[in-house]
């Protein structure tokens, strides 16, 4: 599993040296443009108006454009000037309630493995945590970025949450009131009730990315594209007759779904 950070979660005197692997890993598929004629790939040269040739990339330094075609020269040097030692641990600020913390906030996660010699202490404060039920705020630097993190205590180790800032988020709409019967609110519950059950995340998958698979391994092997049948909406009146009809399908459903499966238990007996 590859490593995003290698440094340690330091709190108090207590300094645990850890290194943060990646937690996801996407599947999505991507395209490259191709040219429509002949099929091959397309590239691109970074190439300067002013000298009018193709730059090297050792030629190419970063710049922030702070006015209209005005940039200020960014070296790598830089930036390293102006981290402290500080920035290579991840600092705990404050321990907090995880439900504090609103999931809008959340960006990437990783998973926390401590070194050997860091095990006992790392051990040591997820137990502390559990039994608190607290979460950890953090502060550390994750490449060039300053970075604030959510670490949270699980049975078999460390989760941990990169964290947007606060002047990163945007700013809710408006909340607009509508006024409800009684009624609706009540069908509405049953609604939620007829549609709820346990979450276990393996009962979903991308779908899409299915058939995109799908689309392209026909392609390759020049068989017919079968168009994906879609589901066919009912047109409601009203929100009233909405919640009604809604209710009538998950009720058929549910009962469908106990049919098959005691007509199964029949077979298999």
């Amino acid at each position: 599993m590859p490593s995003a950070h290698k440094g340690a979660i330091s709190f108090g005197l207590v300094h645990i040296p850890i290194q943060l692997q990646v937690a996801v890993r996407e599947h999505d598929l991507s395209f490259n443009q191709l040219c429509k004629k002949t099929g091959e790939r397309i590239r691109y040269k970074k190439f300067c108006p002013s000298c009018n040739k193709e730059i090297k990339q050792d030629e190419i330094v970063k710049g922030y454009e702070y006015e209209k075609d005005k940039y200020v020269i960014i070296s790598g040097e830089d930036l390293e000037k102006i981290q402290t030692e500080k920035d290579k641990t991840i600092q705990i600020l404050k321990f907090v309630k995880e439900a504090e913390v609103d999931p809008i906030y959340f960006e990437k996660n990783y998973y926390a493995q401590p070194d050997k010699q860091g095990q006992k202490a790392f051990d040591l404060l997820r137990e502390a945590m559990l039994a608190t039920k607290k979460a950890a705020v953090a502060r550390t630097v994750l490449g060039t970025k300053e970075a604030l993190l959510l670490i949270r205590a699980v049975e078999d180790g460390m989760r941990v949450t990169s964290l947007y800032f606060e002047d990163e988020i945007v700013t809710a709409p408006a909340k607009t009131a509508s006024k409800l019967t009684k009624a609706e609110v009540t069908m509405a519950k049953q609604l939620i009730d007829q549609l709820s059950g346990p979450f276990d995340i393996a009962d979903y998958h991308d779908e899409y990315q299915e058939r995109l698979r799908n689309l392209i391994e026909r392609k390759i092997h020049s068989q017919e594209i079968v168009k994906v049948k879609e589901k066919q909406s009912v047109q409601a009146v009203d929100l009233m007759e909405a919640l009604s009809q809604s209710l009538k399908q998950t009720t058929a459903g549910a009962a469908k779904a106990r049919t098959t499966r005691k007509r199964t238990g029949k077979s298999l007996s």
